[in-house]
C-alpha cells in the first residue's frame, strides 16, 4: 500500500506542479492579455512550426541510429526501425509518467530484439551522460554570455534550501544502500548486484565501441538539431523574431533544464521560457505564447509518432 502511494505521488506531484504553474501564469493575466495570447496563436507562422518539428524528428532519428553504436560492443544490433519506435515510446511515456520512458525503451529492445534489460538500460544511462556533457557545455556558454542575469533568475525561481535538504537526505541513503549490498549475501542483494553488473557493462560500452567519433558526431548533430528546432520557432511570432543570440541560447538552456520538472515539461516549460524572455524585453504574453508553441508542437509530434510506435511495434515484429 505504501509503495503504491509513493508511486502515485511520483506521477501526481509533477502533474500537479504543471497545473499549478499554468494556473499561476494565467491568473495574473488580464482578460485582454489572455485574448492577446490567443491571437498570437492564431497569427503564428505555422510554416516555421512545421519546420521546427521536422528538425526535431531528425534529432530523434539520429538518437535511434546512435544507440546501435553502444549496443554493438555488447553483441547486439537491433533493427533501426525498432530503435526509432523505442525512442518515441520513451518520450511518450515520459509525458504520462516522468522518467518511465527510459525503462520502457529498454523493455522494447528486450522484448523485440532480445537485448537484456539491464544492459540496454545501462547504454541508455551512458547516452544520457553524453547528452548531459553537451548540456553542460551549453550551460557554460550561457553563463559566459549572461552570468548575472541567469543566476539571478534561477536563484529567484528555485528554492536552493530545499535542494540542499534533498542532497543531505539522499547522500546517506545512497551510502547505506551500497553498504548493504557489500555486506549482504541475501537473494535480494544478489539480484541487485547482478542487475548493477549488467548496468555497468551497458554504461561502459561507450568506451568499448569501435566508432567513437561517429557516436560523438551523432551526439553533436542531435543537439545541433535541438538548437535549430528552437531557433526556428522564434520566427513563428513577430514579437520574438528579433531577439538576440544570447536570449535564444539562454532560453534554450533554461528550457532544457526545466523540462524535467514536470511531465514532459507540462506547464513548467512555457512558464520558465516566458520568464527568461521577459528579461530580454519580450512581453510576457508573447513569451508565454512562444513557450506553449514550442512545447505543444513537440508534444503533438511525440503523441502522434509515439502512439504509432505502440501500434506498429507488434505488427512489424510478428515473429516475436
Amino acid at each position: 500500500m505504501k509503495k503504491k502511494f509513493i508511486n502515485f505521488l511520483k506521477i501526481a506531484l509533477p502533474l500537479l506542479l504543471g497545473i499549478f504553474l499554468i494556473w499561476y501564469s494565467y491568473n495574473k493575466f488580464t482578460p485582454e492579455q489572455i485574448l492577446e495570447i490567443k491571437n498570437q496563436f492564431k497569427e503564428a507562422n505555422y510554416g516555421f512550426v512545421a519546420l521546427s518539428v521536422f528538425f526535431g524528428i531528425l534529432s530523434n532519428l539520429s538518437r535511434a541510429y546512435r544507440w546501435n553504436y553502444m549496443l554493438a560492443p555488447l553483441g547486439y544490433k537491433p533493427k533501426f526501425s525498432n530503435n526509432i519506435m523505442a525512442v518515441y515510446i520513451t518520450y511518450l511515456m515520459n509525458l504520462f509518467i516522468p522518467r518511465s520512458g527510459e525503462i520502457s525503451r529498454a523493455l522494447v529492445v528486450n522484448k523485440y530484439e532480445n537485448v537484456p534489460f539491464d544492459k540496454a538500460f545501462g547504454t541508455i544511462i551512458s547516452e544520457r551522460v553524453a547528452d548531459f556533457i553537451i548540456l553542460l557545455l551549453f550551460i557554460a556558454t550561457t553563463l559566459l554570455l549572461q552570468y548575472q542575469l541567469i543566476t539571478d533568475y534561477l536563484l529567484e525561481s528555485i528554492d536552493l534550501f530545499k535542494i540542499y535538504i534533498l542532497i543531505g537526505v539522499a547522500v546517506p541513503i545512497v551510502f547505506l544502500f551500497f553498504y548493504f549490498l557489500k555486506k549482504s549475501n541475501s537473494t535480494l542483494s544478489m539480484k541487485i548486484k547482478t542487475f548493477l553488473l549488467g548496468l555497468k557493462e551497458g554504461i561502459l560500452s561507450i568506451f568499448k565501441m569501435e566508432k567513437k567519433w561517429a557516436f560523438i558526431g551523432h551526439t553533436v548533430f542531435i543537439w545541433a538539431m535541438y538548437v535549430i528546432m528552437f531557433y526556428l520557432m522564434i520566427f513563428a511570432l513577430d514579437e520574438t523574431s528579433q531577439i538576440s543570440f544570447a536570449a535564444i541560447i539562454t532560453a534554450f538552456v533554461v528550457g532544457s533544464i526545466t523540462i524535467a520538472f514536470t511531465n514532459g515539461g507540462f506547464g513548467s516549460y512555457p512558464f520558465f521560457i516566458a520568464g527568461i524572455l521577459l528579461l530580454f524585453g519580450v512581453p510576457e504574453t508573447a513569451g508565454t505564447a512562444f513557450g506553449w508553441l514550442v512545447w505543444t508542437s513537440q508534444t503533438v509530434m511525440v503523441i502522434i509518432l509515439g502512439g504509432l510506435s505502440f501500434l506498429l511495434l507488434p505488427v512489424l515484429n510478428k515473429a516475436k
